[in-house]
């Protein structure tokens, strides 16, 4: 397997003019860490792209519908998180196609086009799964890892040495199944949420646009 099989960077053309940058969250739709995430990107008219999970769709669909009427993406993170590089062939088929069955369900308007690998585990079965399905896989280029909570300051600082035209910013919005009973739903991700309102007129200020992943 080689990162040319997955985008991790958006290309970038030089002499373009292109500066845009990219912000992803895994693991939502989550009733409190979502709809505040959504009115800070509101609040600054930035789309992004929400790689959600198929279980928590269905539980909240109409987090999902917002998304998609805020004008953000929506991709494919599997309907339950598991590490598909772990899995066999027919698991990695029925998270994958589960899980974008239950994101049309809850909003057919949402154009699924792409697809992240819980954990970032990739494998030649997960990569060709997701393509036989109609997916782009997508990877990331900048991870501040703010799910492990390391501060606000070190979330920020890590996102803005790393900007570059093209980059793909992995941020969360909610928590893996697995994890939900070692996560408190109150300041969840509200180390997440501080930076954001820090990140989004730093890097405008740099000259960067915040864009949703082409479709």
């Amino acid at each position: 397997m080689t990162r040319r099989e997955y985008i991790s960077e958006v290309p970038f053309q030089a002499g373009t003019g292109d500066r845009s940058i990219y912000l992803t969250f895994d693991d939502g739709p989550n009733p409190e860490c979502t709809r505040r995430i959504l009115d800070v990107l509101a609040e600054h008219r930035v789309p992004a792209t929400f790689f959600v999970l198929g279980a928590y769709v269905e539980d909240h669909p109409d987090l999902l519908r917002r998304v998609v009427a805020g004008g953000h993406s929506v991709g494919n993170h599997t309907m339950t998180h598991p590490d598909l590089s772990a899995c066999d062939s027919e698991t990695v088929e029925r998270e994958i196609r589960e899980a974008s069955k239950a994101i049309v369900s809850a909003c057919p308007q949402a154009a699924v086009q792409h697809i992240r690998a819980p954990y970032g585990a990739w494998s030649e079965d997960v990569l060709s799964r997701s393509m036989i399905a109609g997916l782009r896989p997508v990877h990331w280029s900048i991870d501040p890892r703010d799910w492990s909570r390391p501060g606000v300051d070190a979330i920020v600082d890590t996102v803005l040495a790393a900007a570059r035209p093209g980059a793909i910013v992995l941020l969360h919005d909610g928590c893996p199944p697995d994890e939900v009973e070692n996560c408190k739903p109150t300041g969840l991700r509200d180390q997440t949420i501080l930076a954001l309102l820090r990140i989004i007129p730093a890097l405008q200020s740099r000259g960067f646009s915040l864009c949703s992943l082409p479709q």
